[in-house]
């Protein structure tokens, strides 16, 4: 599947797209370089969602918790600053994954062979001005 964003006012509706998309599936990866708008689309999708606490990217903390109106947890992680994949198992990564939660992952390539096999991947490139490319696998 594929969403085009060519305006940060369509990104309510690409949000939305993709958690269609995602269904059942609460493991969303996001892959890009920085400043694709990885921390964006998620802030996006974690207020459709209902979060009622700021969204901020988990660069430093790893891990950020956000709790919807309705008392639904979820999660924000970053693995950019990963150096080594024992330090996503130092801090728990199976329970997130197994917790039913909605886990959305930026950089997740450092820990690739650790995702939910059924794991939806978003690849967002740049296209013209600001206009956003979402691949979705």
């Amino acid at each position: 599947m594929k969403i085009v964003v060519n305006d940060k006012r369509e990104l309510v509706t690409a949000a939305k797209k993709l958690l269609a998309y995602s269904g059942y599936r609460k493991s969303l990866a996001f892959y890009g370089p920085m400043g694709a708008g990885k921390t964006t689309f998620i802030k996006v999708i974690c207020r459709v969602l209902g979060a009622e606490d700021i969204v901020s990217s988990p660069t430093f903390t790893l891990v950020n918790e956000y709790r919807t109106k309705n008392g639904q947890v979820l999660y924000h992680l970053d693995f950019f600053r990963i150096k080594d994949k024992s330090e996503v198992l130092d801090f728990g990564i199976e329970e997130y994954f197994s917790s039913g939660s909605y886990c959305f992952m930026e950089w997740p390539e450092m820990i690739e062979d650790m995702l939910p096999e059924e794991s939806v991947r978003i690849r967002i490139t740049a296209g013209r001005g600001n206009q956003r490319i979402l691949d979705i696998s």
